[in-house]
């Protein structure tokens, strides 16, 4: 099904992070693989390119706790990678990593992901906010998108009437699922709500122009989704 939505490299999943800075603040989305299972791990490197310390982090925004995106928020010794930051996320999210009812009932390959999830919480538990709903720091929005995980939530920033959507894992096959909503992976924990989260969000993004960003869009990074003779295209801001 990828190669035939014209994927080259149809085993290529890109896993992107966003710093955003403003108001005196440094804020990181998502942490990426850190090197986990052999995914990812250029973060740190990146975050130099771009004049970024580590230390300069003060909040981290948590999508969802799979490790591909958590699991750049702690180094190979197990020590948190951003020592100054306070880590956001939706109480639904970690109450589900932590629960030891959940972790018993997973498979032998989830029970890894709960315990790089529960690494991270533990170290930084002195430093973890949970919310429900609503603004988590002065001009940014949760918008909880349940589905993919029990606690998945996207982001919106606001600033000077403009606005951008950081939707997490809404999509990790946008050739696929922006065109085809109802096809979901195996990763969704509860993939016909996944699904629907998809077709509800696609919907309103393509009918505001809200610019999105996620974390398995590709290399660009940020979009726009076009809505043409009831099918749904995607439209990258460097395309545009």
């Amino acid at each position: 099904m990828q190669s035939r939505g014209g994927q080259k490299e149809p085993a290529t999943v890109h896993i992107n992070c966003y710093v955003v800075r403003g108001a005196g603040r440094t804020i990181l989305i998502d942490g990426g693989a850190g090197g986990v299972k052999q995914w990812g791990g250029r973060l740190r490197t990146n975050l130099s390119l771009a004049g970024v310390e580590p230390s300069e982090i003060d909040t981290i925004l948590l999508t969802h706790a799979h490790p591909d995106h958590v699991g750049g928020l702690v180094d190979p010794t197990g020590q948190i990678a951003f020592p100054n930051a306070e880590l956001v996320a939706h109480r639904r999210e970690v109450r589900f990593w932590q629960d030891d009812g959940n972790l018993g009932r997973a498979s032998e390959r989830a029970r890894g992901n709960f315990l790089i999830a529960r690494q991270v919480f533990d170290g930084y538990s002195d430093k973890l906010r949970t919310f429900d709903e609503g603004e988590v720091l002065p001009g940014i929005k949760a918008m909880p998108l349940p589905g993919h995980t029990d606690g998945h939530t996207g982001y919106i920033f606001e600033s000077r009437e403009q606005s951008l959507l950081v939707w997490g894992d809404i999509v990790h096959f946008p050739h696929i699922q922006i065109e085809r909503p109802d096809v979901s992976i195996a990763f969704d924990q509860d993939q016909s709500l996944a699904a629907s989260t998809r077709s509800r969000l696609l919907d309103m993004v393509s009918s505001d122009g809200l610019l999105i960003a996620g974390m398995h869009l590709g290399e660009p990074g940020f979009a726009r989704i076009k809505q043409t003779r009831g099918k749904y295209g995607l439209l990258y801001e460097a395309e545009a």
